[in-house]
C-alpha cells in the first residue's frame, strides 16, 4: 500500500504532494514501483497536527481520486476519520476506507461502509488523532488490541459490514509507547485468529527515531526490518512511503520462505 499524503504538514514528506498534480504524479510513480493499493489522505494524523474541516479535506483529496480512477488499475483507499469525506471519496471511485478513528462510539461510518460494500481498515488507537492520551501503566497492549478487534468486528457486523470487508490494523504509534509498539510487532501472529487480512503501517514512524535515534529520512532500514518481520508473522498489507524498497524486501523474504524445506 503506497502512501499519498495530499497535505501540507505530514511528518513523512513535509507537504511535497500537497498540489493535486504532484500527488497524482507521485501516485502513478508508486504504482510503477509496485504499489498494489494507493492510500490517499488529506489530513495529517501526526501528534499536534491541526484538524482539517470536511470541506477542505474533500477539496484536497477528491481531485486526486477523480484523476487516478481512470489512470490506475489498483484499488484506491481514502485515509480519513470523517464519514462525509469517506462517502465523497467512495462516490468518486475509491473502494476502501482507512479509518484511524475506528474506536468511535457511533455507527455512522460502519453503516456507510456497508451501504457501499467498501473495504474497511479497522485501526486501533488510544483516543482520536491528533489527541492521543498517555498509555495506561502496565497495560497488556496485545490483549487490549485483541479485545478491541473482537468488539469492533461485532459492532461492524451489527451495522451490516460483512467480515470479508474488514482489514485489521494494530495502529503502531497511535497513543502507544515505543515499548507498546515493540510488543505489538512481536505479537502480530496473535491477530491472525480472525482470519482477516492484517495491515501494518510502520513506515518512518517516530518510535523508530526514539529507539534508534534516526531522523525521519533515515528510518528506511528499520521500516524494512519491521515489514519483513510482519510478512513472516502473517501480515498481508504493508503501508509504506518507500514502495520500491519495501516491495524488494518483501519479495525477497517471500522467496526465502518459499524455499524453506518442510
Amino acid at each position: 500500500m503506497g502512501v499519498v499524503n495530499v497535505t501540507p504538514d505530514s511528518f513523512s514528506d513535509g507537504g511535497k504532494f500537497f498540489d493535486p498534480a504532484r500527488a497524482v504524479a507521485h501516485a502513478l510513480e508508486l504504482v510503477a514501483q509496485g504499489a498494489e493499493i494507493l492510500d490517499l489522505g488529506g489530513e495529517s494524523t501526526r501528534p499536534g497536527a491541526e484538524p482539517v474541516g470536511e470541506a477542505e479535506e474533500r477539496r484536497r483529496v477528491l481531485p486526486v481520486i477523480e484523476q487516478l480512477v481512470s489512470q490506475v488499475n489498483v484499488p484506491l483507499s481514502i485515509d480519513t476519520m470523517k464519514p462525509a469525506v469517506a462517502r465523497a471519496a467512495l462516490q468518486a471511485g475509491a473502494c476502501i476506507v482507512n479509518d484511524v478513528a475506528a474506536n468511535r462510539a457511533d455507527d455512522v461510518m460502519g453503516r456507510m461502509v456497508a451501504e457501499f460494500r467498501a473495504g474497511y481498515i479497522c485501526m486501533h488507537a488510544r483516543g482520536t488523532p491528533p489527541r492521543m492520551p498517555s498509555p495506561p501503566a502496565d497495560a497488556d497492549v496485545v490483549q487490549e488490541v485483541r479485545d478491541f478487534f473482537r468488539q469492533r468486528l461485532e459492532t461492524l457486523a451489527a451495522s451490516g459490514v460483512a467480515a470479508d470487508q474488514v482489514v485489521l490494523d494494530v495502529g503502531i504509534g497511535f497513543g502507544k509507547t515505543p515499548e507498546d509498539n515493540l510488543q505489538l510487532l512481536a505479537g502480530l501472529r496473535s491477530f491472525t485468529t480472525w482470519r482477516r487480512p492484517l495491515l501494518l503501517g510502520v513506515s518512518r514512524k517516530s518510535f523508530i527515531g526514539k529507539l534508534l535515534g534516526a531522523d525521519v529520512n533515515a528510518r528506511l532500514p528499520a521500516s524494512l526490518a519491521c515489514a519483513i518481520l510482519a510478512v513472516e508473522s502473517g501480515v498481508q498489507i504493508i503501508r509504506a512511503h518507500d514502495v520500491a524498497e519495501t516491495v524488494q524486501a518483501v519479495r525477497m523474504a517471500e522467496a526465502i520462505g518459499a524455499g524453506k524445506k518442510e
